[in-house]
């Protein structure tokens, strides 16, 4: 699994990196087997992919999985519908509390599927959770965190890859992320009014009801 890799398809045979390696700051590939243990083979994939970043092995592959996942649901949607770069849709105050409330409902969920969660954002997932709840200190905290990550990222022009799949036309991930938040929250008796906002609007762009706009979310009312 990769984190913060932050790639795009330019065209044929060509893969443009917008993030610097994550080296010793953030590790970039996290290999593990879904049972848990550490195997001969996921120290060799681990080496393997250390030729190209950071790498280490996990045991916690489902958690960090879903850890990712929540990443994906506050910025893939986003993008797809508001037809924004990741820098645009940090900086505008409106979208970035919408993208802070489909995380931390994210969370919630993962957590109730009895995931232990890894940082997200280099941050305690609790912070990110209680933010969106509507906790000022841990807002400000993650806020300050997405603001300052985005002009590290080389000013955040790079388009998250659903937000590549609609400008290219594909059919986007959105069931398979927002979507599968939803239903999960479901199961387990947890609301996600953001995440089914968010996965109704990208279809209803997909399907060119909509243009993509950012006034779609900015007009979201959630409570």
């Amino acid at each position: 699994m990769a984190s913060a890799i932050t790639v795009e398809l330019c065209k044929p045979g060509h893969v443009h990196r917008a993030a610097g390696k994550g080296g010793s700051r953030h590790t970039v590939f996290r290999t593990g087997e879904v049972h848990g243990r550490t195997t001969g083979r996921v120290r060799e994939v681990c080496r393997l992919v250390s030729l190209a970043d950071s790498a280490t092995v996990t045991a916690n592959l489902w958690g960090e999985r879903w850890s990712k996942l929540v990443v994906n649901a506050m910025a893939n949607g986003i993008s797809a519908c508001t037809g924004l770069p990741s820098g645009e849709m940090v900086r505008n105050y409106a979208l970035r509390r919408f993208a802070n409330r489909v995380g931390s409902e994210a969370i919630r969920v993962g957590q109730a599927l009895g995931y232990q969660l890894e940082q997200i954002h280099d941050l305690d997932p609790e912070i990110i959770a209680k933010a969106g709840e509507g906790d000022a200190e841990a807002a400000k905290l993650f806020y300050e965190r997405r603001l300052a990550e985005v002009d590290r990222l080389s000013g955040g022009e790079h388009r998250p890859s659903m937000g590549q799949d609609m400008v290219k036309g594909r059919r986007t991930e959105i069931d398979l992320i927002n979507g599968l938040i939803a239903r999960k929250g479901e199961e387990v008796g947890i609301r996600t009014p953001a995440n089914r906002a968010l996965t109704d609007i990208v279809k209803r762009v997909e399907r060119r009801e909509l243009e993509a706009d950012p006034r779609h979310l900015m007009e979201v009312r959630l409570d």
